[in-house]
C-alpha cells in the first residue's frame, strides 16, 4: 500500500483526497517507480478542484510531473535504481500521475534525471521550467539574440514566467515582465527582469497593430493578452505561446503576421519527442542559475496539496510548488 491523491467523481459530486492505494491498482506500464517528488502545476490544480475538464477517466491520481527511482522495469532502457523524471504525456489526465508515492508508466515517457539536478531540484523546475526552456529555444531558432531588443514575458509571477525571466536574463536579454501582481515586482527583479509592467496594459481588447516594441515574447496567458503582444511585436519578431490562463480564444488579427512577418510559435510540452526533452533539460543544466530555485519554488507535503491547489487557482501562489510525496 502507498499514499496518493485520488480524484473520484460519483453521484454525490467531485472528490479529491489523500488515500491509501494498492500497488495492484496501478495502471499498465513497463516501468514502476518509487516517486520521491512531484509538483503542483496549474493543470494539476484544475484536476484536483474540478474547475477544468482535465481528468478524462476516474478514479485518477493527478500530477503531470514526477521524479523518482525505478523499482521494476521490463523496458530495455531502464533498470532498478535508475533515477528518472517525467513531464507530461497525459499523465495525471488519462493515466495515473505523480502525486503519489508510486507510479507505473511507459518507459518511453521517461528520461534519465540529469546529473546536474537532484530529484527535488528537477521538480522545482518541472514542466514550468522545461516549457520555458522550450520557448527560449524556439525564439533562438528563429534568430533571436540579445542585441535584437527587449523580450516580454507575460504571466510573469507564474512558474513558466518565473523561469522564462531567469533563463532570458541569464542569457543576456533585457526582459520586461508583465504581471497582475505589481506588489511582486521585487521578486521579478531578483529573477532578472529589467522592467515591470501591469498586465492591464495588455489584457484588454486592442488594435490589430500597435507600436512595435518587443523583439520577442513568451506568453503563458493567451486571449487578448496574446493578441496584443503579437500586435506590438517588432518586424520579424517571434512570440512563443505556451499557456492560456486568460483564455483559449485568440481575438486578434492576421495583420502582425502578414504586415510585420511576426512568427507565432506554439510550444507544446506534453507530447514533445524524447530528444527535444533531453535537449531542453541539458540546456537547463547549463543555462539555469540553480541558486534561484529557492526563490522560485517552495515545498509542501502530499497532505497539503489539495488545499494548495485551490490557492493556486485563486492566484495567491507565487512560482513553483514542489510536493514531497512522503510527507
Amino acid at each position: 500500500m502507498f499514499n496518493g491523491i485520488l480524484i473520484n467523481k460519483d453521484d454525490s459530486g467531485y472528490h479529491a483526497r489523500v488515500a491509501s492505494l494498492d500497488e495492484a491498482d496501478l495502471p499498465d506500464g513497463d516501468v514502476t517507480l518509487d516517486v520521491a517528488y512531484s509538483t503542483l502545476n496549474y493543470k494539476d490544480a484544475l484536476a484536483i478542484t474540478g474547475k477544468g475538464p482535465v481528468v478524462r477517466t476516474f478514479p485518477m491520481v493527478p500530477g503531470v510531473d514526477l521524479a523518482g527511482t525505478v523499482s521494476t522495469s521490463s523496458h530495455p532502457d531502464f533498470k532498478p535504481g535508475d533515477a528518472v523524471l517525467l513531464n507530461g504525456w497525459g499523465v495525471g489526465e488519462g493515466h495515473w500521475g505523480g502525486l503519489a508515492q508510486k507510479a507505473r508508466l511507459q518507459g518511453k515517457w521517461l528520461i534519465p534525471l540529469p546529473t546536474a539536478f537532484s530529484a527535488s531540484e528537477a521538480m522545482a523546475i518541472g514542466t514550468a521550467g522545461y516549457t520555458a526552456m522550450l520557448a527560449v529555444m524556439a525564439l533562438e531558432k528563429n534568430g533571436l539574440t540579445p542585441d535584437k531588443g527587449e523580450v516580454l514575458v507575460t504571466g510573469a509571477n507564474g512558474g513558466v514566467g518565473s523561469f522564462a525571466i531567469a533563463l532570458l536574463a541569464g542569457l543576456g536579454y533585457r526582459v520586461v515582465a508583465s504581471t497582475g501582481r505589481m506588489a511582486e515586482s521585487e521578486y521579478l527583479k531578483q529573477l532578472g527582469a529589467a522592467e515591470i509592467i501591469d498586465r492591464a496594459t495588455l489584457s484588454e481588447p486592442g488594435r490589430p497593430l500597435g507600436k512595435e516594441r518587443w523583439a520577442a515574447a513568451i506568453d503563458s496567458v493567451g486571449s487578448h493578452t496574446l493578441a496584443n503582444v503579437c500586435a506590438t511585436t517588432r518586424y520579424r519578431g517571434t512570440v512563443a505561446a505556451c499557456g492560456l490562463a486568460q483564455g483559449m480564444e485568440f481575438p486578434g488579427s492576421v495583420a502582425p503576421f502578414i504586415l510585420r512577418g511576426v512568427t507565432l510559435a506554439g510550444i507544446d510540452s506534453v507530447m514533445r519527442p524524447y530528444q527535444d526533452r533531453v535537449d531542453a533539460w541539458a540546456r537547463l543544466a547549463v543555462d539555469l542559475d540553480k541558486t534561484l530555485l529557492p526563490l522560485i519554488s517552495h515545498e509542501i507535503g502530499l497532505n497539503e496539496a489539495v488545499e494548495v491547489a485551490h490557492q493556486l487557482l485563486q492566484g495567491s501562489v507565487r512560482g513553483r510548488v514542489v510536493v514531497d510525496t512522503h510527507r
